[in-house]
């Protein structure tokens, strides 16, 4: 399988579990897919996270492989909205290697307090950042005043979420 021209063929999820599942744990199509990822034009990229995120659901393994390159993808200028929301939406599941604890926290807390990002990415980080605050207690008070400070009169979506991580962050010491 041409992995690219199958990413330019059709955007669906159908496509998309297509590539995942003939990708599967095979370390060497997921090393070609990868490179695509992380270095090939917009369209492709854009794309290509949605692959992720069905790659990530059935082999966790992969991405915790490789999760460095992948976390450093959120650090690149422009990158499209479609792979911030599935790489951070990844964080929430994986390993997270306690040197990229750090990284991890600032783009996450920095999606969290933006009101101009999407409310999957301010969801999805608000996830990551309470699994984490269960290694930092100290990051529990950052996150209660940030979700404080910006959600009220959100979404329903976001109400929800905020509602759940308050709940998850009674559980941190």
């Amino acid at each position: 399988m041409n992995i690219r021209e199958e990413i330019l063929a059709e955007h669906s999820r159908k496509q998309g579990l297509k590539i995942a599942g003939w990708i599967g744990n095979d370390k060497k199509r997921f090393s070609r897919f990868l490179d695509l990822f992380l270095h090939d034009e917009y369209r492709v990229v854009q794309r290509s996270a949605q692959v992720l995120g069905f790659i990530a659901d059935e082999h966790p393994e992969l991405i915790e492989q490789n999760i460095h390159k992948i976390v450093n993808r959120l650090f690149d200028d422009n990158i499209h909205i479609a792979v911030k929301r599935n790489v951070v939406r990844i964080l929430q599941f994986v390993h997270i290697p306690e040197n990229l604890h750090a990284k991890v926290i600032n783009i996450c807390m920095a999606y969290l307090s933006n009101p101009d990002e999407t409310v999957a990415v301010r969801c999805f980080s608000m996830t990551v950042l309470t699994n984490l605050s269960k290694v930092y207690p100290e990051l529990k008070s950052e996150i209660i005043s940030v979700l404080n400070s910006r959600f009220m009169g959100s979404s329903a979506g976001l109400k929800a979420r905020v509602k759940k991580v308050f709940k998850d962050l009674e559980k941190v010491n």
